[in-house]
């Protein structure tokens, strides 16, 4: 942090003339801060007294506070020649070095005035104020009571007390150590009571430590100056909006937005428009952002960079993320530095699919922000989602067609970039009848690969065996899954992929070997306003010459989206070209029809050692062959535990009687529990690093 005030230097008031001329005047424009006119004065007594000290003094540090810092160091240098032993000019050669940012060689010079007289306060706190440049945070404020110590109260040496804790501050807050930046920023306010710079750093250390209600208190309090009422409301709103509350954060943006008046500086004036157009687009009200942010962009001829923030911002959120580079590459066109043109281009990128540059991006705002939390977090959440990891599954089912099965699965994926990966699944099943008396074991195992060959395209692939045991039955089969992913535009994803397993519902149908031979089609599409629609297609060719043409179709709205819940509405469509009763469910034509409502806490927004959970209930009529209607239900509910970044935990049950369920055509109920583990501390391509 740079000196903000320049070290106290304090003449001895005398009021000797030269000439006639008194300086009275001079020292009044130095201690006034009006440097300008104090450097025309001096400068103009040196004229007539050119070897006078005083005046030379005066004159150098008029210079040096006037912005000219290497001449006031030329000055000084001078002084030094002609006085070599006068500690008085010593001071003000160190405090010109101060000046002209040249911290290191301060350092070494107060290092060796504090030896001639270690009682000095003009040389402790300049000391004091060297080391906080240097970001020697906790020296300097040991070398600041020092100074205390000599002058106790002194306003200066409590200013600059002030902003080393504030430097401290920021570094305790780069390393996490929240409660001890709390702290320091706390004493700040016991010696200067409601101080705006202190509790603003408060309120940003407590949104940045998620103490979200600390923050919005702490914003109050800033408010409760009328200077300070946009700040204060503008901060509240977004701490309601950290705490995904966004509609409140909304009404205290629109409020802020109404005490905009003639007095309101520029700056604060945008900060204000710029936390509006933020909550418009919070709650997705996307067409009146773009109105605002076009007004600000068709009155500006050379737009500034948190208006293309905005517009980039917007972007994001309509899944426009060409677009969106576009602006954050303007952005950073104009300021290399830019946080939000580093990191926004970084989430931007990663939406996109081009993870490699994603992380460039990433690592180009830390070069500029060293430790900054939300880039370390945005490259560890992608170095997440790249690390190796493994999730299990054991399950227990059984229908009211007297059939039972435990199943137990393991999938493994091991990226190898951020493009490849290796898949494994395996499956271990055993179903039995207690009618029938039959039992009957599978063994599944498929090896793959997954690779991004475009950013919108990625091919995956996995091939592998199946082995069957039962009592009247024994053999081994191929399988595979083959699947393209392709996102052809923005917010649609569309899969086409083929699949070759066997049917293995039940230990009969193990028994009968049918080779199933899937074309899958699955597409679904995402809307601004709320509404989405996923459509699947199976069509299945059999080793049993049967053929069998599966539709279905859902159509919902997104009701909320902290927890998520959606309602909809849900169609499918079965027919079979051949029908085997007696072997499985295999109607001509089967229509059913469902309205369902889905309430979920999502197992990836949930933090560390924080619960998660889903339930989905639905009802309708399903129509089997010519056959009266009947009614249908859905039950299906999770809930799991996050332990950390790494693993995860949870339970699951559901129940239905949809005929198309299960192969049987009966009630179906199942229960099971589910691990995942992240199993390596990186991912592997940095490994081989």
């Amino acid at each position: 942090m740079k000196v903000l005030y320049s070290t106290l230097f304090f003449f001895l008031f005398f009021s000797f003339q030269i000439s006639g001329q008194n300086m009275k005047e001079g020292f009044t424009y130095l201690e006034t801060g009006k440097y300008a006119k104090a450097e025309v004065f001096f400068n103009k007594i040196l004229k007539e007294y050119p070897t006078n000290k005083t005046a030379r003094l005066c004159y150098g540090r008029a210079v040096g506070l006037n912005g000219s810092s290497e001449k006031a160091v030329a000055i000084f240098t001078n002084l030094l020649k002609d006085f070599p032993n006068d500690f008085e000019v010593k001071l003000n050669y160190a405090e010109s070095l101060l000046w002209s940012e040249n911290y290191p060689a301060a350092k070494k010079y107060y290092q060796k005035l504090l030896k001639e007289n270690n009682k000095s306060f003009a040389a402790l706190l300049g000391y004091a104020n060297t080391l906080s440049n240097l970001k020697e945070y906790d020296d300097a404020l040991i070398n600041v009571d020092k100074a205390l110590a000599v002058l106790p109260g002194n306003p200066n040496a409590l200013v600059s007390k002030k902003y080393m804790r504030l430097g401290l501050t920021n570094a305790r807050v780069q390393t996490r150590e929240y409660d001890v930046a709390e702290e320091l920023l706390k004493e700040n306010l016991k010696t200067f009571n409601n101080d705006k710079e202190t509790l603003l750093n408060l309120a940003n250390l407590y949104l940045i430590s998620n103490q979200v209600e600390k923050a919005k208190n702490t914003y109050k309090t800033i408010g409760e100056n009328p200077d300070n009422k946009l700040i204060s409301l503008n901060g509240i709103s977004l701490a309601y909006h950290l705490d995904s509350n966004d509609k409140t954060a909304l009404a205290f943006s629109e409020k802020a937005l109404k005490n905009i008046d003639q007095n309101t500086t520029e700056t604060l004036k945008n900060q204000t428009i710029e936390r509006n157009i933020q909550a418009l687009i919070w709650n997705k009200k996307y067409t009146e952002a773009e109105t605002k942010i076009n007004e600000l962009l068709n009155d500006s001829e050379d737009p500034e960079n948190w208006m293309l923030s905005l517009r980039a911002t917007l972007n994001i959120y309509k899944s426009d993320f060409k677009k969106s580079l576009s602006d954050y590459n303007l952005i950073l066109k104009k300021d290399s530095a830019s946080f939000d043109g580093n990191l926004g281009k970084a989430n931007a990128l990663k939406a996109s699919g081009y993870y490699n540059d994603a992380y460039k991006s990433a690592e180009n705002t830390l070069n500029f922000y060293d430790n900054q939390k939300d880039a370390s977090n945005f490259i560890k959440q992608l170095d997440l989602s790249f690390t190796p990891n493994i999730e299990t599954n054991a399950s227990y089912s059984y229908d009211n067609g007297d059939n039972e099965a435990y199943s137990y699965t393991a999938n493994s994926e091991i990226p190898f970039s951020t493009k490849f990966k290796v898949l494994a699944n395996y499956n271990h099943r055993t179903t039995s009848n207690s009618i029938t008396d039959l039992k009957a074991t599978t063994n599944n195992l498929l090896l793959g690969v997954s690779y991004q060959l475009l950013n919108n395209l990625t091919l995956k692939s996995t091939f592998g065996v199946t082995s069957s045991n039962s009592d009247e039955n024994k053999y081994n089969q191929f399988i595979t899954d083959i699947s393209l992913n392709i996102k052809p535009f923005k917010l649609q994803n569309l899969e086409v992929g083929y699949k070759r397993d066997i049917q293995s519902f039940n230990a009969a149908l193990l028994n009968e070997e049918i080779v199933q031979n899937n074309l899958i089609l699955n597409y679904s599409l995402n809307t601004n306003f709320n509404l989405g629609w996923f459509t699947q297609y199976y069509y299945t060719f059999q080793s049993d010459d049967n053929a069998r043409n599966l539709l279905f179709t859902s159509l919902y709205y997104n009701i909320l989206s902290k927890p998520s819940l959606k309602g909809g509405l849900n169609y499918q469509n079965i027919s079979f070209k051949l029908q085997v009763p007696e072997t499985y469910f295999s109607p001509s034509k089967f229509n059913a029809a469902e309205i369902f409502i889905d309430l979920i806490k999502d197992e990836n927004a949930a933090k560390n050692k924080e619960w998660f959970y889903g339930l989905t209930a639905a009802t309708g009529f399903q129509y089997i062959e010519d056959e009266e209607k009947q009614s249908t239900y859905r039950i299906q509910g999770k809930i799991g535990y996050r332990f950390s970044e790494r693993s995860i935990i949870n339970i699951y049950g559901l129940q239905s009687n949809i005929a198309s369920a299960v192969a049987s055509g009966f009630t179906y109920t199942e229960f099971g529990l589910r691990f995942k583990w992240i199993f390596l501390d990186k991912p592997l391509y940095k490994n081989i690093r």
